[in-house]
Order: structure tokens, then sequence, then C-alpha cells
């Protein structure tokens, strides 16, 4: 019997050690393969008399990752071709075989009638956690990496190979249902707690204790199969359960706004699998599995969330010929939100950090912000006070630009003035060495163009963060005319030491993220002017996917920030209709009303100490039209708020500031929240088809202007029946 992705070793004791090690990768995941083995490892238990059971573990740094979705979405891909070939009933008979069969792997080692024990380190996510759950005996390592959960409603999935029985058999309904929906990953303390696992213990003692509950009877039978099992919240038919659900049913409908399946159908099979025997249960979750695997929004999000985003974390876009990049020390120029955001996660990655403003007092003020960040991160359990200390010793405030004359890479975060920019950067360019990079945080002004203040321009590359920076993954790596390869290679080494994920943009006025959210911000302000009630605005953005609704976000980014953008568009590229709407707009309330949003506390929100922010009352004083709500399409609100950014992004794609749909993708659900459900702002083109889309922006073209005209590139693929990942 050979093996290729577990190493099998029986004592004379009679327990086997299944070490599941994958030849060639750095982590195990579930395979068909893998699959294969597992069984081949079930039945030799189960029919070898010598054998008293198994203890499953890992022989690399993690347990396992789970399934590898790329496996799950080429099913969902050969579907089309078995309906031609066979028909659609012999093709979906096939695909629920196939599917389910991890599930129906798990349920015959759960059932075997010997004991199976999973000791785990590291990572246990997903599929592989599935298979801890179904083992009899779970103990997992106490080290800081072990991690456990069920994080698959993250891609659009959800737990289908046990994951929504298993886990709402072993906790309260309640529990169970907040870990599942949310995508929950535990440390080892709070998965005991939870009754998820059995034992912690240290790593060199799992595989020894594991192997010790065999040996001293550990049971081969599950709970819920045995005589009497009771459900931890009782029955679902019962007071408690009518409150649990009908609880969770609100609760999905205000999270979701009915935009994600993956989310619908865990909900479902939970509440009918806790109504019948474990077996049946079983089959009803594979049914909504393949329910879901059958949708588009679940095929975009494991596109661009899961296969797009690791391939961009693992450096598909940077240039390929440069090698690594050694940076020790890094400067950061301005002392303010952004900076400190930036020193503090350039320190917590390990880097020495210069944080330097125009005297120590204000750097000081930097340094304070990154403590603050830290203190909540400890208050929330999420670090401990010796990552504050090492945090601290690596971060150094600095008033001099001589202090930053052994820096490797410096990022301006100053005023975003082109002229305030251009100054601090020539006198970065004095001090630091010439192996030096320099990065500018500019969030919208084109680094062509800051690049002429220096005499060294090829080392000047666009390092866009987003805020708050210690939160928001994405960042845009910005190409000028004059960047060189070997400072794109030090910006995606420097975002990828500090665990972002890069995006690789042209150069442009706005870039790409900045784009796509200045349309969306666009798009609420004129539907503001044009009567819309401001609440209606808010709820669409937010129906459609967004997080928040667009005069939220701008309240966020800033009103008087994004004053000064509009204007320095209009000047830049001559007055629009649309633009100089926007600019009175926003002038009358930052202006004469002194509302900035969010940063003092009143915009077209009120911000009160004691409560929840309110939409301020004095908006309707601003509005010469007022539309009634019944004269109002709900719907076309959503279409115009979706269509903007993504007309924008396909924009961005034609004039190849974006070159990469991935990136277009993945930057505008990581970059601002775009409708994670549509795969991001390419996807949800390619999701409704060309076609259909041009003919929603010919409508909207007609009716409210020119911003809806579709590019020619759409108007093309709506032609040929093409789109940007066909």
């Amino acid at each position: 019997m050979s093996f290729s992705n577990f190493r099998l070793d029986v004592a004379a004791d009679g327990v086997m050690i299944a070490t599941w090690d994958m030849p060639g990768r750095s982590m195990n995941v579930i395979t068909e393969q893998v699959m294969d083995e597992l069984l081949l490892i079930i039945e030799k238990v189960t029919v070898d008399n010598a054998i008293k059971g198994c203890v499953i573990t890992s022989g690399k740094d993690t347990f396992s990752g789970g399934a590898d979705l790329e496996m799950l979405s080429g099913w969902s891909a050969k579907l089309p071709v078995l309906a031609a070939e066979r028909g659609e009933e012999e093709a979906l008979r096939i695909f629920f075989e196939e599917t389910g069969r991890l599930s129906r792997l798990y349920r015959r080692m759960e059932t075997c009638g010997k004991p199976f024990a999973a000791a785990i380190h590291g990572v246990c996510l997903g599929g592989a956690f599935e298979l801890a759950l179904s083992c009899h005996f779970r103990i997992a390592s106490d080290a800081r990496e072990t991690r456990l959960g069920l994080p698959e409603i993250s891609v659009g999935l959800f737990p289908g190979a046990g994951g929504t029985q298993r886990v709402t058999r072993l906790m309260p309904t309640a529990d169970a249902l907040q870990l599942l929906s949310r995508g929950k990953v535990l440390d080892p303390s709070h998965a005991l707690a939870t009754g998820l696992i059995h034992e912690v213990a240290s790593r060199s003692e799992i595989v020894g204790r594991a192997k010790q509950w065999i040996l001293e009877g550990g049971s081969p039978v599950a709970p819920w199969d045995t005589k009497g099992y009771r459900l931890p919240s009782g029955k679902v038919y019962s007071p408690e359960g009518i409150r649990v659900w009908s609880g969770a049913n609100a609760i999905y409908r205000r999270e979701t706004q009915d935009n994600y399946p993956a989310m619908k159908a865990l909900l479902q099979a939970a509440y009918e699998g806790l109504q019948l025997p474990m077996d049946e249960a079983l089959r009803v979750e594979s049914r909504y599995l393949v329910q879901v695997l059958r949708s588009k929004q679940a095929l975009a999000m494991i596109r661009s969330m899961f296969i797009s985003l690791q391939a961009l974390n693992k450096g598909a876009r940077r240039p390929k010929d440069q090698p690594p990049t050694s940076i020790s020390t890094v400067g950061v120029v301005g002392a303010g939100f952004m900076g400190a955001g930036i020193a503090y996660v350039s320190a917590m990655a390990g880097f020495d950090v210069i944080l330097l403003d125009r005297d120590m007092a204000t750097a000081e003020k930097g340094r304070e912000i990154a403590i603050k960040t830290m203190d909540a991160e400890i208050e929330k359990g999420r670090a401990k006070q010796r990552d504050k200390e090492k945090m601290l010793l690596k971060l150094k405030p600095a008033a001099s630009y001589a202090d930053l004359s052994k820096c490797d890479l410096v990022i301006e975060a100053v005023f975003e003035d082109p002229d305030v920019k251009a100054e601090v950067l020539r006198m970065v360019e004095q001090v630091v060495p010439e192996h030096a990079f320099i990065g500018t945080n500019t969030s919208t002004l084109p680094i062509s163009g800051l690049a002429r203040a220096l005499k060294r321009p090829e080392r000047l590359v666009g390092i866009h963060f987003f805020s708050p920076v210690d939160k928001m993954k994405l960042i845009e790596i910005i190409k000028g005319k004059a960047t060189s390869d070997t400072a794109l290679a030090a910006a995606f080494d420097y975002t990828r030491a500090i665990r972002k994920t890069p995006i690789m943009v042209n150069d442009a006025r706005g870039f790409f993220a900045n784009r796509c959210v200045g349309a969306y911000i666009l798009e609420g302000c004129l539907m503001f002017l044009d009567g819309v009630p401001p609440a209606m605005i808010e709820n669409a953005g937010k129906q459609a996917g967004m997080p928040v609704g667009p005069l939220a976000l701008l309240d966020e980014v800033g009103m008087d920030l994004m004053l000064h953008i509009v204007r320095a568009t209009l000047k830049f590229e001559g007055e629009q209709v649309d633009a100089v709407l926007q600019e009175e707009l926003l002038a009358r309330v930052v202006e004469m009303e002194g509302r900035k949003g969010r940063k003092n506390r009143k915009g077209f929100y009120d911000y009160p100490d004691d409560g929840q922010k309110q939409l301020w009352p004095g908006l309707a004083g601003l509005q010469q039209r007022k539309l009634s709500p019944d004269m109002v399409d709900f719907e076309e609100l959503k279409q115009r708020l979706l269509a903007v950014q993504s007309l924008a992004a396909a924009e961005a794609f034609e004039q190849g500031i974006v070159t990469d749909p991935r990136e277009a993708d993945v930057g505008s659900i990581l970059g601002f929240g775009f409708a994670p459900f549509t795969g991001g702002v390419l996807s949800y083109i390619d999701m409704l088809g060309a076609e259909n889309f041009v003919a929603i922006c010919r409508k909207l073209e007609t009716e409210f202007g020119d911003r809806f005209a579709p590019p020619g590139i759409l108007i093309e693929q709506a032609a040929f029946g093409l789109g940007f990942y066909r």
C-alpha cells in the first residue's frame, strides 16, 4: 500500500500514527488524492485487528488550511460540460456525488468502530477542521500560531463536509451559528472552552496525549451517535429554539441584505439538519453545498477572495527578474494618523522605524497613536504586553532629517499638497543612502509629477495605504514613468513583510481605488441634489452590498479633504457639470456650515458622544428639490451605486491604469469594500454579462447623463460575448 501524502507508522502498542505531509507544498490541503489515501487509511484501521486506533497529525509546521478551493471551482466548471454530455439530471447526480465525497469520507471514519484522534498544531481551518471534528478526540497545541475554525463563509461557501451539523451539536445553537456565520477563527483556549476540542497541551505532547487517549480505551462513538443524546439547545421546535431561529433570521437579513447564498444555505442546512438523524442531516447539508457551488456568487468569491488573493500575496505581479530586497530600517515622514499607522505596522513587522515630524512633540504624538492602537489590540486579546514592548523598541520618534541617514526605505505621509510633498521628498533624498528607496503615500497626486523634484526619480514609488492602516489589507503600488523595476520589487517586498496585499497600478490622478470610491461618493451626492431622501441613499448603498452608504463614506474620508480633491480635479481636468455640482454642495457644507465629517463629529451625520451616529437634520435645508420616497425606484438606486464604480474600474482597465482584472477585483473588495458577493468591480460586470451591463448603462445614461456611458472595452465585450475573465 503506497502513500504520497501520508506517512504511516504502527507501533508495537497497536496505535497508528498517520502523519499528513504533502510533498512539494508548504501547507497540507485536501485534494482528490488526499481523499483517496485517507479512505485507504480508514479501511486499513477498520479491518486490521492489530490496529487499536489512529492519530492523525501533520508533518509540517501547521496542520492544514482545508480543501483545495481550485478543486471545488473545477467541479463547478465541469457541470455545464457534463450536462451537455449526459443531461442535466445525470450531471447533477454526479456533481452531488463528487461534492459530497468528503462529507461521506468523514462520516465513514466517524462510524468505523475504531477510535480516531486529531493532534493539531498550527492552522487547522475549513475542511481540515471538519476532519478534526469527525475524529473522536481532538487535542491542540498551546502555541500562539495554532488557530482553529471554519472560515468558508468569507469566500462565499459554508462548511459542507459536516461542519454545520457537528458544530451545532457540540455548542449551543446561538453560539454555533455565530461561529459559523462569522467564520470565526479561535485560539486553542477558546476552542477548548466551547467544547470543539477536548484538550490543549504543548506541541511536543499532543501526539503522545492523543495516543494515550486511544490506549486508555477512548470511545469510537461520536456523542450524537449515542443513545439518549440531546441537542445542546434542545429541539428546534421549542420555546428556546424559536427564539434562536427567529433572531438568526433577522440577523441574517440585516447582515447580508440577502446577497449571500452561502449564508442562507448555512442557516437552512443547520435548521433542517438539527431535526434529523446525523446521516440524513449530512445529506441535507450536501444538497445545500451543491446549490451554493452552482451560484455565480460563490464562484466569483472563490476566484477573487481565494485564488486571486493568494496569487497576488505570493507575488504574481512582482517584477520577476528582481532579487529579494534587503530592508531593515524604514523611515516615515509625517506623524499624523496615516504616518503613525504606517510606522506601527512597520514596527510590528520587525523593521526598525524612524517616525519623523517637524518637532519632537509632534513626532511623539504619532508614537502615542501607535501605542493606543497596540493597547486596543491588547484589550481585545489579539496581542500581548510583550508585543507592545517589542514595538516600542523598534519605533523611534525624530525631528531631524539627518535621522533618516541609515534608512533603506522612507515613506512620506504628509499633507496632500504637491508643493509640500515635493519639498519633503527633496529633503529625504538629500540624507538617505544611494541604495535607499523613497515611497509616497499620496492618495491622488500623480507620482510622475512628484518625481520631478528628485535627482534619482527611478527610486520613487507610490505606496498608497488605506485608512485605518492597521486594519486595511490593501496597498496600491504606483508605478510612475521613471519608477524602476528595482523600486517596484522593493515596494512589493515591503508590502508582503507588513502582511498587506499589493496591487500594481500605473500612474494616473486618483490611481485606481480612489477613482471608484470617488464615483460612489459623487453618485451619492448627485442623488442627494436630485432630492432623493438621504436615508434611502444610505440604505441603497448598504443593500447593494457596500459596507456603508456613500454619504457615510464621505464623512469617513473627510468632507474637507474631498472638497480639496474635487477642486484639484476640476483644476486639472477642467469643469465638468457633475463635479461642479459636488463642489458647490461640499463647499456649502464645509465652509458655510463648518461640517468636515467624522473628524469634527459633524458632516452628513451627527456623531453624539453618547449614542449612534444620526443623519443631520439640517440636510433638509440643503435640498432645493425633494422627492417623495414613493417616486424613487429603490432598485435603480442600488444599480446606480454599483454601476458607477464598475464603470470607473472598466475605464481604468481600458486606460491601462490597472492591467490585471484580479488586481481590480481584489483591490475593490479589500480597498473600499465593493460588494464582496460579486467578486469585485469587474467580476460584477462578468456576473451580469457585458451585454446586459451595457444595456443597463445605456438606460441609466439616458436618464442621468454621460457618467453612465459604457466605455469602448465594454461595448466590444458585449458585441463578441467576452468578459474580463473570458
